[in-house]
C-alpha cells in the first residue's frame, strides 16, 4: 500500500490504521493479515513510520499518534 504523507511528521491514513491495529495489542501476524500484507512488509512499514517520526520503536509511534488524538 502506498504511503501518503502531506508533511514531515504527518502520517497517512494507512499508517494510522496500522498504528491503530498495533494499539489494540494485536500480534504482527494478525495485523499483517488484516492489512493483506506479509509480516516482512509490515515490519518494513513500521520501520518507515518510526524513521519518519524519529522514534525508536513501534510502541513509541503508537504513543506519538495517541498523544495527538490520531488514534
Amino acid at each position: 500500500m502506498p504511503m501518503t504523507v502531506t508533511r514531515p511528521g504527518m502520517l497517512g491514513e494507512d499508517d494510522l490504521r496500522l498504528l491503530a491495529l498495533l494499539a489494540q495489542g494485536l500480534p504482527l501476524e494478525a495485523v499483517a493479515r488484516r492489512l493483506a500484507v506479509s509480516e516482512r512488509t509490515l515490519r518494513r512499514r513500521i520501520r518507515a513510520i518510526c524513521d519518519q517520526l524519529d522514534v525508536p520503536a513501534a510502541i513509541t509511534a503508537v504513543a506519538w499518534a495517541a498523544k495527538r488524538g490520531l488514534l
